[in-house]
């Protein structure tokens, strides 16, 4: 199970960059959903393991290491088990058995490692026979070991996930150096095509039997070296977030989709993960760059989020500001470099003490053409829409900030009274306005209304109704 989580992080953070990707297309909705249940075939697996190794009492006392089992089991796979899937595959491809089985595995175009597992009962019943051929013949000639085990089985689950992972991972040297293994192991793009065109690339993990039999797809090494070429595309929007906790790398569509697909909770079962979240602080810790987190696309608009490899809490440290600075302005850079249009600073990354809205690096920088949004319009619409219709007065409290005077603006503007608590504050809210609008700004020691509260982020407004 780690392992294929290991492929489907790495798969998707991949694709989420763009760099090697295979298929440039996005995932749907309803395959996240079919997909969601690929542990299922892990749970099915252990309970046949576990069937065999009772009933076979051979595999009670395996050794470590047995040469002549090894050299069985490759045997047995390059010849029964490659050339009884090639033909089972092609049967499974025609009509009958493919629109009552095969199609679902292939409903998913733009595969993802689990993909790979994702199949009805009866195929994982055929798959899981085929594959204990060695497995099964090494125990009952006593030359099974446990490295010709669990090494057969770390081999079909590596080779799954990355014949499904859809970004180009093997180096052309690997051919080059060895040619005759183009005959004998796969690549990404090879099995992609397997899924785009349907009636081509038929074997398993070893192209020879599509060589042999003449199934073999003849754009499949323009397509290997295509995607070894292909560079990612600039985003048009970049949202540039952050970690909020140690857990919180579980809610990435990174980290495990069932939690990615619901608002953060802190969940009772993470202690015992605490391993994965130490490796994954320490992984941040020595990295120290921004990271793709995910890509998405609406229509023309292609967008991808950043995250700073921070938590929450260092926000909060002075002695982190700087470094934590640092880092955005690298990932603006970057974004300017790149030519990306956009960039929202998200969370605490537009905190006002931090960098002023993100003013400081406009300043430093004011040749660039990336346009920086901290959500502040947002957030001034939002509260300016929560204000019920016919509010005469309003008292802005709380500590003023960039939201707060864009707030007091539009409602000097729209006629709105606008109160300050303190006189401080009123001078200062003063000399950011008008003097058509400043008319309607009021010192607090008018206020004699009906208070309705509502928060809006870090201040309080209070809203009062005309009676």
């Amino acid at each position: 199970m780690l392992h294929n989580q290991i492929w489907i992080s790495l798969s998707r953070y991949r694709t989420a960059k763009g760099d090697n990707r295979i298929l440039d297309k996005t995932i749907e909705f309803d395959q996240v959903d079919r997909e969601r249940n690929w542990d299922d075939q892990i749970l099915l697996n252990g309970l046949l393991f576990y069937y065999g190794y009772m009933k076979l009492e051979q595999s009670h006392y395996l050794p470590i290491w047995r040469s002549d089992g090894i050299i069985l089991t490759t045997l047995l796979h390059i010849g029964p088990v490659e050339f009884l899937y090639y033909w089972l595959h092609r049967a499974l491809h025609h009509h009958f058995l493919y629109s009552r089985y095969h199609s679902h595995h292939h409903s998913s175009i733009v595969t993802e490692p689990i993909t790979s597992v994702i199949h009805p009962f009866a195929e994982h019943i055929a798959y899981f026979l085929l594959f204990s051929i060695p497995l099964l013949t090494t125990v009952l000639t006593k030359t099974a070991s446990i490295v010709s085990f669990g090494g057969y089985i770390t081999y079909i689950d590596f080779m799954n996930n990355m014949g499904h992972c859809n970004f180009e991972i093997i180096p052309k040297w690997m051919f080059s150096t060895f040619p005759p293994l183009k005959y004998l192991m796969y690549t990404p793009s090879y099995h992609s095509l397997h899924h785009t065109q349907f009636r081509t690339n038929y074997s398993l993990f070893m192209p020879i039997y599509d060589y042999i039999y003449g199934t073999l797809d003849k754009s499949s090494d323009t397509l290997y070296e295509k995607s070894l070429e292909r560079q990612g595309k600039s985003p048009d929007v970049v949202h540039l977030t952050h970690l909020t906790t140690p857990e919180s790398i579980y809610h990435l569509r990174l980290g495990f989709a069932s939690f990615a697909s619901e608002p953060y909770t802190s969940k009772w079962y993470f202690w015992l993960m605490w391993p994965i979240t130490l490796w994954s602080m320490m992984v941040t810790w020595i990295y120290g760059h921004t990271f793709t987190v995910e890509r998405n696309v609406f229509k023309n608009l292609n967008l991808q989020t950043w995250a700073i490899p921070k938590y929450r809490v260092q926000y909060f440290m002075q002695w982190q500001r700087e470094t934590i600075n640092n880092l955005i302005e690298e990932a603006i850079m970057e974004a300017d470099k790149k030519g990306i249009k956009v960039l929202s600073l998200g969370l605490l990354n537009q905190d006002e003490k931090l960098n002023n809205n993100g003013e400081v690096y406009i300043r430093r920088h004011p040749q660039i053409k990336v346009k920086l949004v901290d959500g502040s319009s947002l957030a001034v619409a939002v509260v300016l829409n929560s204000i019920p219709k016919g509010t005469t007065q309003v008292v802005l409290g709380g500590q003023l900030s960039k939201v707060a005077n864009a707030i007091a603006l539009a409602l000097c503007q729209g006629g709105v009274k606008v109160m300050a608590l303190r006189e401080e504050e009123y001078k200062k809210l003063k000399s950011n306005l008008t003097t058509e609008a400043a008319i309607n700004l009021l010192p607090s020691k008018t206020y004699n209304s009906k208070v309705q509260m509502i928060k809006s982020m870090e201040k309080i407004v209070y809203l009062t109704t005309s009676s």
